[in-house]
């Protein structure tokens, strides 16, 4: 958004002031007549005064700047008992409302939409979404697992790898040396990724920093973040990423929807302080100490920083509470029997303090439990 500025000019001359002939004479006024004298009243302390008036002007000021130009305050009413101080007679200066300057076409136009569309849209480039029922989550819909990675994974070894650092940005000859040892086979360390606001701007402050050359693709989200406002501390946003449809052979419709759904969870975990403090609370009151430590034992098997505590409850809302397709998740991999999964995101679900969450989770309940029992 741009300020714009208003700039005072001058009154126009009237006809009498470009005419020397024309003379302006002033009748002084009758005096007035005597009264009888009276006590006089105490005077305010002037620096009050100045400070009420100095105070009132500059929020009326504020209040007026790039919507009706200057207001002007009224003056106090003069006392009769004081002398009349000689005021000079001016004209009030005209503050035209300047038109907005022109403003540049946004680089990438972002729909908003629900999750039923997203599940259902087939990329053929990589698209961006707002998110309908929470617009500071923004999903990623990739046309191919490779461009996915190359947006997308050095953030997740910054973020989440146990393998790399992160106090800093890895090069690309590092970034490959992960990749390696990490045991991935695909093109992108996970099907679905997300991450915080806070941390898509350490990322870049920190590659920034070191010098650190990002390709195109990181460049690509450097800008959309840039004209999203993300890049500034204190946002509260979530991004997340989710392949099409035949990006590999595991990626069917269910998958997809399956990948979608649980990245939104994370999405609102990153973006709802509230729903963030929920999970918490769920991670250390109700899972016991050894299904923590079975948490992170899966979690760590899969490449995972599991001395991440946010990282862990994080993952631990998503998979054991909004991760449906067996493909994916089942009890078995965090050593937890189907009645103890489902027990569990029954006590999760019956005081979530997010609408959309509840509401879908309820009418997905029979998938949930028939996905558990296997």
């Amino acid at each position: 958004m741009t300020a714009t500025r208003a700039r005072a000019v001058a009154a126009k001359p009237t006809a009498a002031d470009d005419d020397p002939t024309v003379k302006i004479v002033r009748t002084p006024p009758p005096p007035a007549p005597p009264t009888a004298p009276r006590r006089a009243q105490p005077a305010k302390p002037a620096a009050r005064v100045g400070l009420s008036l100095a105070l009132a002007g500059a929020f009326v000021v504020s209040a007026g700047v790039g919507t009706l130009g200057w207001v002007l305050w009224p003056r106090p009413a003069a006392n009769p008992h004081t002398p009349a101080m000689p005021v000079p007679v001016t004209s009030a200066p005209v503050i035209p409302i300047a038109p907005p300057p022109a403003t540049s076409p946004l680089e990438f136009q972002i729909a908003t939409a629900t999750e039923a569309h997203i599940r259902t849209h087939v990329a053929t480039a990589t698209t961006v979404f707002r998110f309908a029922s929470n617009p500071n989550i923004l999903v990623l819909d990739f046309a191919s697992l490779r461009d996915q990675g190359l947006m997308l994974n050095r953030i997740g070894a910054f973020a989440e790898k146990a393998t790399a650092p992160h106090d800093r940005v890895l090069t690309d000859a590092e970034l490959d040396r992960v990749i390696q040892t990490s045991g991935d086979t695909i093109e992108t360390f996970y099907y679905g990724h997300d991450y915080s606001a806070a941390t898509v701007l350490l990322f870049f402050t920190l590659a920034d920093r070191d010098s650190i050359r990002l390709n195109a693709h990181e460049e690509t989200l450097r800008r959309l973040l840039l004209q999203e406002g993300w890049l500034r501390e204190g946002k509260s946003a979530g991004l997340i990423s989710v392949p099409r449809v035949g990006a590999d052979a595991r990626i069917t419709a269910d998958e997809r929807a399956t990948i979608l759904h649980h990245e939104l969870s994370h999405g609102e975990y990153f973006s709802n302080p509230i729903y963030a403090a929920y999970s918490h609370r769920f991670w250390t009151t109700v899972l016991t100490q050894a299904e923590r430590n079975a948490v992170r034992k899966y979690l760590r098997s899969e490449a995972y920083d599991s001395a991440n505590d946010e990282l862990m409850e994080n993952e631990a809302q998503a998979y054991l509470v909004f991760t449906q397709s067996p493909a994916f998740f089942t009890p078995a991999m965090m050593s937890l029997t189907p009645a103890r999964r489902a027990e569990l995101r029954s006590i999760f679900m019956r005081d979530i303090p997010v609408a959309w969450l509840r509401d879908d989770a309820a009418a997905s309940q029979p998938d949930i439990a028939k996905a558990s029992a296997k």
